[in-house]
């Protein structure tokens, strides 16, 4: 079972997601747990403030550090074991399936999901971690960490039910997941490719590896220079990525 603690200045948004679905079946099945504070309970003036104008003036507020350091020292020692302490940021490591399977091997992770315009610098001594989702901005931390979770779990045993699913998904390989019918196998025209209802497994998982490489070398052709390709495959990625090239020609 791995633990998740979250801080967070509304602490309420996470069980509804967190009791929908996957995540909901995983944590009945204790796969996983976890615990939202809210991080006004480290606060000691009567508004309960965790946040201040920045020195040298600019826009917004910033969260202030002492209500930070002092939760996350108080966390802590809510549980066995030091957690591993993620924090978000435009300044983090982009977060992708390698960091998600790395997270996934850990005992306890604690979130500390920054508002407003950012968090005082000086909090970031305490993260092990910072973590980037893209290049954009959201309102909070919440869904940041929501994303990681969610990424997490599903690669724990028993989260998704049959142990190979997360082997097959996208980035699993270093590819994108090869497309995927279900019935009808006819629609308005549109037809399941003829391989797919041919009962022919050996046929079926080439196929897959094939319009995997071929829709990764379309869409997303930066995955390709980390994925493990025969020569045959690396040619056709080739072909593909320079074939606009050609038409221009």
């Amino acid at each position: 079972m791995i633990r998740f603690d979250i801080l967070s200045v509304f602490p309420d948004i996470f069980e509804s997601y967190l009791t929908a679905s996957i995540m909901g079946r995983a944590r009945n099945a204790a796969i996983y747990e976890y615990h939202a504070y809210d991080l006004r309970d480290w606060t000691h003036d009567r508004h309960r403030t965790v946040d201040d104008a920045p020195f040298g003036g600019g826009q917004g507020m910033l969260m202030k550090p002492a209500p930070i350091f002092e939760a996350v020292e108080a966390i802590d020692k809510m549980a066995e074991g030091k957690p591993h302490t993620v924090f978000f940021s435009p300044c983090g490591r982009p977060f992708d399936q390698e960091v998600a399977q790395r997270l996934s091997e850990l005992p306890r992770i604690l979130f500390v999901c920054g508002r407003y315009e950012g968090m005082d610098e000086r909090v970031y001594e305490l993260a092990d971690e910072t973590l980037s989702l893209g290049d954009f901005v959201l309102t909070g931390g919440e869904l940041p960490a929501l994303c990681v979770m969610d990424a997490v779990v599903r690669l724990l045993p028993g989260a998704l039910g049959d142990e190979m699913s997360a082997k097959d998904e996208s980035f699993s390989k270093g590819l994108l997941e090869y497309a995927q019918y279900t019935r009808p196998a006819s629609y308005a025209g549109r037809e399941v490719p003829a391989v797919l209802l041919s009962g022919d497994h050996a046929r079926i998982a080439a196929w897959r590896r094939e319009n995997a490489v071929e829709r990764t070398a379309q869409w997303r052709p930066d995955l390709l220079e980390g994925a493990q390709l025969t020569e045959s495959e690396r040619a056709l990625a080739q072909k593909i990525m320079h074939a606009d090239d050609c038409e221009e020609v």
